[in-house]
């Protein structure tokens, strides 16, 4: 379990061995606090604790991606860029797509990846209703919607092969303990490394429960 600042630096450190990418997280951060005194970001009570709360907290899903899990990542409900920016960050090669809905939250993101010279990461800055269909290997989410909600949203973009992240607070265990036998024979929750009573989600949707989901059954 990540316990402090220190602990969590030294965790995304240990991640990707690239002082290059430790600079520009150190860059995010600076100006994550400069843009939380124009906008509500995040809470500002979370900014003393910037790298355990929201870095490392979104890092942390790296770990669950499988080595054979190659493709496009979808980041819904981007907002301050968790987790998707992060991500972003420590694997600029890696194609994302950041959704967002809110103007002043599109604004943010655009400045940020545009000075951190992201080029494999593309904001759409429109409800995911909106954005265009296209099969991603990685569908990941933050505080964006209920568990139901998130999959009946994001099942066209996904495959038997897409990977579910959804960090979802203490509440992970509770919201897919809800869901039906068909959901929950794909998903599990994992143990958050950032808080010791929160979960993330993990999981793919079979064939059969896409086919459900389309049909209304969710």
């Amino acid at each position: 379990m990540i316990r402090n600042e220190t602990e969590a630096r030294a965790y995304v450190a240990g991640l990707v061995n690239d002082p290059v990418i430790m600079d520009q997280l150190d860059l995010f951060t600076a100006r994550l606090g400069e843009e939380n005194g124009r906008q509500n970001l995040v809470a500002a009570a979370s900014l003393p604790h910037v790298w355990c709360r929201h870095i490392a907290d979104s890092a942390q899903l790296l770990a669950h991606v499988p080595r054979e899990t190659a493709g496009p990542w979808l980041d819904l409900g981007s907002g301050a860029g968790f987790p998707g920016l992060i991500i972003a960050i420590l694997q600029s090669g890696q194609e994302i797509t950041l959704v967002e809905s809110r103007r002043k939250r599109i604004d943010w993101l655009e400045r940020i990846v545009g000075e951190l010279g992201l080029a494999a990461c593309r904001i759409e800055g429109r409800r995911l209703e909106q954005v265009e269909t296209a099969p991603v290997a990685v569908i990941s989410a933050r505080a964006f919607a209920p568990l139901a909600a998130t999959y009946r949203l994001s099942t066209r973009f996904s495959t038997e092969r897409t990977m579910y992240l959804l960090p979802k607070g203490r509440s992970a265990a509770q919201e897919l303990h809800d869901m039906p036998d068909w959901i929950r024979q794909t998903f599990h929750v994992e143990q958050s490394l950032t808080d010791p009573d929160a979960g993330i989600v993990v999981g793919r949707l079979n064939k059969e429960a896409q086919a459900m989901i389309r049909r209304g059954k969710l």
